[in-house]
C-alpha cells in the first residue's frame, strides 16, 4: 500500500514501527512472566504459557502485517499445505541473512506452533527481546569449546543438561523448534575459507541437531526442512525495511525423523555420531541442488 514512497521513507517507517510493536508486546509478555512467577502452581503456568505464545504470536503477525503495509514482496512458498500446528517441530533451513527470520516466521504463522531458537548466553542482555526470550522459555545456550572442557572437566555434559532442562519445558504445549545448521550467515569469504564442498551453503554442524534429537527426540512428531532462496541477491536487514526484497522463494518438506536418530550420545557414541552426520550430509546435498533448481528457474524465466 505505501511501496511507492523511497526506500528510506519505507525503511525508517517499517523501522519505527516494528520498533514501537516490539516495546509494546516485551512490556505486555513481561508483566505476564511476573505473574507467572508470583503463583507456582502447575496449571496456571500451563496456562500464563499459552497467555505468553499467543503475545509472542501477535508481535509475529504484527510485524507481518507491517511488511505487507509498506513492501510489496513476491512470495513463491511450496510445501506448507503439509503442515501441523499442533505437532512438535524440528524446523532447519539455511541462512543468508538475518531477513531469513522473518521469512520463517511469516510462512509459519498459523502453520506451525510458535519458532524457538536455540539463543547464545549473551543474547539474554539484548534490550526488550532478552527479557522477552528468556520469559518465553527460549533456550539459553552456555557452549564450552575442547580446550575449556579439558581445563574443567567438570563441566562436560553440562550444556547438554541445561538443554534437557529447558526442553523439559516445551512438553506441554506444541512448538517449534528452529535450528540454522550452517551455524552462521552464509558468505563468500565463509565458503572459501572452510572449503564447503556444497555450492551455496556452508558446511552442515550435525551437533546443533543431535542436542535437540537428544533433549526431544521423543517428542518431535516431523521435520520441516526449508530452503530460503533470494532471485535478486541476499539482502542486509535494513535493505529488506527499505523494500529492496523483491522476491522470496521458499520451499519446506517434511519428513519424518527416523527412530534411530530420536536417542543417542553424539559425543560420546561414535556410531551414533557418525550416523547423525551421514544424515545432515545428505540432507544438506539435496538442499544444494533444490537452490541450484531455484536459481536456474529464476535465470530460465529471467531469458525468457
Amino acid at each position: 500500500m505505501l511501496s511507492f514512497l523511497p526506500g528510506v521513507i519505507r525503511g525508517v517507517l517499517s523501522f519505527l514501527m516494528i520498533s514501537v510493536n516490539t516495546v509494546i508486546i516485551c512490556i505486555c509478555i513481561f508483566i505476564m512472566a511476573c505473574l507467572k512467577l508470583a503463583i507456582p502452581a502447575k496449571s496456571w503456568r500451563t496456562v500464563c504459557d499459552r497467555i505468553l505464545i499467543f503475545m509472542a504470536t501477535a508481535w509475529v503477525r504484527n510485524n507481518v502485517l507491517i511488511s505487507k503495509l509498506i513492501h510489496q514482496i513476491n512470495w513463491d512458498v511450496q510445501g506448507v499445505e503439509k503442515l501441523n500446528s499442533k505437532e512438535w517441530c524440528l524446523v532447519v533451513s539455511n541462512h543468508q541473512s538475518w531477513v531469513d527470520i522473518f521469512v520463517l516466521q511469516t510462512v509459519f504463522l498459523g502453520r506451525l506452533p510458535f519458532l524457538k531458537f536455540f539463543l547464545k548466553q549473551e543474547l539474554i542482555w539484548v534490550p526488550f527481546l532478552g527479557i522477552a526470550w528468556w520469559a518465553l522459555d527460549f533456550p539459553f545456550m552456555r557452549r564450552y569449546s575442547h580446550a575449556y572442557l579439558k581445563k574443567h572437566p567438570h563441566l562436560k555434559g553440562a550444556d547438554m543438561e541445561s538443554t534437557k532442562k529447558a526442553c523439559q519445558k516445551f512438553k506441554t504445549t506444541p512448538i517449534s523448534v528452529m535450528n540454522f545448521m550452517e551455524g552462521t550467515r552464509f558468505t563468500s569469504a565463509k565458503h572459501a575459507r572452510q572449503k564447503s564442498p556444497h555450492t551455496h551453503l556452508l558446511r552442515p554442524k550435525a551437533g546443533g541437531v543431535a542436542f535437540v534429537l537428544g533433549a526431544m527426540g521423543d517428542h518431535l512428531t516431523c521435520l520441516a526442512d526449508v530452503t530460503i532462496v533470494y532471485p535478486d541477491g541476499v539482502k542486509n536487514i535494513w535493505e529488506f525495511l527499505c523494500g529492496k526484497v523483491l522476491r522470496i522463494k521458499v520451499r519446506v518438506e517434511t519428513m519424518p525423523i527416523a527412530q534411530e536418530l530420536r536417542q543417542g550420545d553424539y559425543f560420546d557414541d561414535k556410531k551414533y555420531r557418525i550416523s547423525v552426520q551421514r544424515w545432515v550430509n545428505a540432507l544438506w546435498c539435496k538442499k544444494d541442488m533444490t537452490i541450484k533448481g531455484l536459481l536456474q528457474s529464476n535465470s530460465s524465466a529471467c531469458s525468457d
